[in-house]
């Protein structure tokens, strides 16, 4: 008489749990990083104010240099070319309504930034702001 020896069965499907969290962890990176990445590393020096709105919200930044080079947000575009380029930049899909933060030096005159301003109007923007860095002292 024959004894029946019972064997394990083998595992022949693949554990993927291991794969899902990796890609999971990958797409909080990326949406860790992605709006770092759509600022332009022009050199800017912001003025200070009391108050920092809009933050949080999705927008196209305008960023001018303190020796007047001019980017929206990591494209750095030539005098004269803002309306164009962010006209552009606005008529992609879901920007219709989207803030533009002008980013500009404290050493940059008013007019320029004033002309900025009249420039992304004149591209369709509907939404302006001007970024600041905010203080670090209490209000008195």
């Amino acid at each position: 008489m024959r004894t029946r020896v019972h064997r394990p069965e083998l595992i022949t499907k693949v554990n993927v749990t291991p794969i899902i969290d990796v890609a999971l962890v990958l797409v909080i990176i990326l949406l860790v990083t992605a709006p770092m990445m759509s600022v332009s590393d022009l050199p800017v020096n912001l003025p200070q104010a009391r108050t920092r709105e809009a933050e949080d919200q999705r927008n196209v930044c305008v960023t001018i240099s303190a020796s007047g080079e001019m980017a929206v947000d990591d494209k750095t575009v030539k005098a004269g070319g803002l309306e164009p380029a962010l006209a552009l930049r606005l008529a992609e899909p879901g920007n219709r309504e989207v803030l533009v933060v002008v980013r500009a030096d404290k050493q940059v005159p008013f007019a320029t930034i004033r002309h900025a301003l009249d420039e992304a109007r004149a591209a369709g923007a509907r939404r302006l702001a001007i970024a600041t860095r905010q203080r670090s002292e209490e209000r008195p």
